[in-house]
């Protein structure tokens, strides 16, 4: 996943911050129109969405960004269902990359979901491979 550069909105002038936080001050129901269709968020995009507008009203200045999650090993381990001295063996051969913090390896989750569906095709093929029982050939 490719991130979007931060996006920084200067604060509102005074006048539209308080509009914005007496509007803001009793209701949580924010209704999103694209191009003239009305969208009803999910409560984690509609709580930001207030947040963003929260701040706004308070005349901040604004920083919007994307975060890409990045994982422990331990964390990237449990994910992927395997042993955390697993996972650091394939970081060392490279079949998982890694960043450092210092000393600390940080994977970032799209690649161990990237593994994941890897390992599922992997599988799937295999399965493909193998006789079913039904072959007439079979135990001749």
């Amino acid at each position: 996943m490719a991130l979007i550069a931060p996006r920084v909105t200067a604060g509102l002038p005074a006048d539209d911050a308080r509009n914005l936080a007496r509007s803001l001050q009793d209701s949580n129901d924010i209704t999103v129109f694209v191009d003239g269709t009305v969208h009803r968020l999910p409560d984690e995009a509609r709580d930001a969405v207030v947040d963003l507008l929260a701040r706004l009203g308070r005349g901040e200045t604004v920083t919007v960004s994307s975060v890409e999650e990045m994982l422990t090993t331990s964390q990237a381990a449990e994910l992927a269902g395997i042993s955390h001295t697993y996972l650091r063996n394939m970081t060392d051969r490279g079949e998982i990359p890694v960043e450092y913090r210092g000393t600390h390896r940080r994977i970032r989750q799209a690649a161990i979901i990237a593994w994941l569906e890897s390992q599922k095709k992997k599988q799937a093929e295999s399965a493909a491979d193998q006789p079913d029982g039904n072959d007439v050939n079979a135990g001749q």
